[in-house]
């Protein structure tokens, strides 16, 4: 198979025009497609993108449910009381917060970002000049991240409500090493080594990451001369709130060894949305039903809720958006259950999922580029960087919905955009500097170095911008997310702005035109 990456760039300047116009004999599937007409091709990739990026919306869901159950986790800790002396059996979360939302949330959702640029860099092992379109999709999730899903995240709280950030001093740390990644990033490419990256400036990058966890940490944890000196107000005990759940009279119930064992209806195990309590253990026989009913429910077109609705129309909209969105459904239904193991085990195959979606991304991305001419950078700063991001927008909005304060949907967009850097750039670099070490004795060069430190420009000065309107509502109305519908959609419209300024920016830049 042709490989859909191996077409020249003109680096004259740095940088490349927007349209070339070349013949593509590269395909994803049959070498058929290359008898196809270029137009047709591209509506082609370009349906076949949309679909994967449905796709990703898809696992989300599940990511997010399993996320959810290993956060919930907890455990018994014994302790004796010093004045009592009798002992004292309570149950502690193993999880802390701040750190779910680093590492489960930020790191979970910025996968497909963080799996598209590792496979560029393994690809492009060998070559002298970095692949394009990891950096280009993870500085154009930066800003998706930033500007589009804050936006939707504005405008998730009913009219009036008002979710705030409990945590503030948390939110700082988190907000200040994301500023600080892209300011690090523009330091390797302008200042130090400029137009290239070394092997120490990799291995640097990924060790922030760690600073960010023991800083965030640290400060959760109110550590002297390490944290700032702002106290937490109206945090919740639970990381998402406890749902209301519908079981039914349960069928028996039995004691063993201290653990107590209910045999639930397998629908009403289905239909909650709460996952099962710790001291509530299924047994192998409900697991297997809870699996088999994933099977049975992506199978069906019309749910009994869409059954009541009187509009036909609506019916058959729902029901042709379930007939897409099959055979997603009976593919995913193949991830454990999230009450095995806590969750971890749907956590890791949902995260596998990710990732080999993210791969068939890469191609046709590639082919898009290939076919069309138009510039990889710019296909990586717009339509990928927004489809790999979904994951994020989708969680952010679920935090948003679910939990009682914006912590978590806040902490996920700057935390994402931390990950994307020390982790979604500099695992790759390191991959890449490492090679080039070993085998040439030189450094990584950067292509388009010159159009990507605009571009990080465009989004330093537009990101304060963004941080400016979440402090002043603050100020003003008490709250980053939600209150009056008329404040809440002048935010969401600015944002949207500030987005389309940096793209717009971003692409004319990197292709040669300003």
């Amino acid at each position: 198979m042709t490989s859909v990456g191996d077409y020249s760039t003109d680096r004259t300047n740095g940088h490349s025009n927007i349209f070339r116009h070349e013949k593509c004999d590269a395909y994803l599937l049959i070498h058929l497609e290359t008898v196809l007409g270029e137009g047709f091709r591209t509506f082609l990739y370009f349906l076949g993108l949309a679909y994967c990026f449905i796709g990703l919306s898809a696992i989300t869901a599940r990511f997010f449910r399993s996320m959810e159950s290993v956060v919930k986790h907890s455990r018994t800790v014994e302790t004796i009381d010093p004045l009592t002396s009798m002992k004292i059996v309570k149950n502690e979360k193993v999880w802390n917060y701040t750190i779910a939302d680093i590492t489960l949330l930020a790191f979970g959702t910025s996968f497909p970002q963080i799996s598209l640029a590792t496979i560029d860099a393994i690809r492009n092992i060998g070559e002298k000049y970095a692949g394009g379109l990891g950096p280009g999709t993870l500085v154009g999730s930066a800003a998706f991240d930033l500007f589009p899903i804050h936006a939707v995240c504005v405008m998730v709280p009913k009219a009036g409500e008002l979710k705030k950030i409990s945590d503030i001093g948390v939110w700082l740390v988190e907000l200040f090493w994301s500023f600080w990644a892209y300011i690090w990033l523009y330091i390797i490419l302008e200042v130090w080594t400029p137009n290239v990256v070394t092997l120490w400036e990799s291995i640097l990058t990924v060790l922030q990451f760690g600073l960010l966890l023991i800083h965030a940490y640290a400060q959760d944890k109110h550590w002297p001369y390490l944290s700032l000196p702002l106290e937490r107000v109206e945090r919740p005990e639970e990381w998402v709130p406890a749902e209301a759940a519908k079981y039914r009279p349960l069928d028996k119930v039995q004691v063993t060894t201290g653990h107590f064992y209910q045999n639930l209806a397998v629908e009403d195990v289905i239909e909650s949305s709460t996952p099962l309590s710790d001291n509530i253990i299924p047994e192998a026989s409900d697991i297997l039903s809870i699996w088999k009913h994933q099977f049975v429910d992506a199978l069906m077109l019309e749910s009994a809720e869409s059954r009541k609705l009187d509009n036909l129309y609506l019916r058959v909209a729902r029901i042709f958006w379930q007939s897409l969105l099959l055979p997603w459904k009976f593919l995913f239904a193949f991830v454990p259950p999230y009450q095995i193991a806590h969750g971890w085990i749907a956590f890791i195959f949902s995260l596998i999922f990710i990732s080999g979606i993210a791969y068939i991304v890469t191609k046709l991305t590639d082919l898009i580029s290939c076919v069309t001419g138009i510039n990889p950078y710019v296909i990586a700063f717009t339509a990928l960087a927004s489809g790999t991001s979904w994951p994020d927008l989708v969680a952010s909005k679920i935090a948003a919905e679910r939990q009682l304060t914006a912590d978590s949907a806040i902490a996920n967009i700057t935390c994402s955009n931390s990950v994307n850097i020390y982790i979604g750039i500099g695992v790759p670099w390191l991959i890449d500097t490492l090679y080039n070490y070993i085998a040439y004795k030189e450094p990584l060069r950067i292509d388009n170095a010159e159009g990507l430190s605009f571009s990080l420009l465009v989004f330093f000065s537009t990101s304060v911008a963004c941080i400016g309107v979440l402090v002043l509502r603050r100020l003003t109305i008490g709250a980053e997310l939600g209150g009056p519908r008329l404040w809440a959609w002048v935010t969401c419209i600015f944002f949207m702005l500030l987005w389309l300024i940096f793209i717009v920016l971003s692409s004319l830049r990197v292709s040669g035109v300003i």
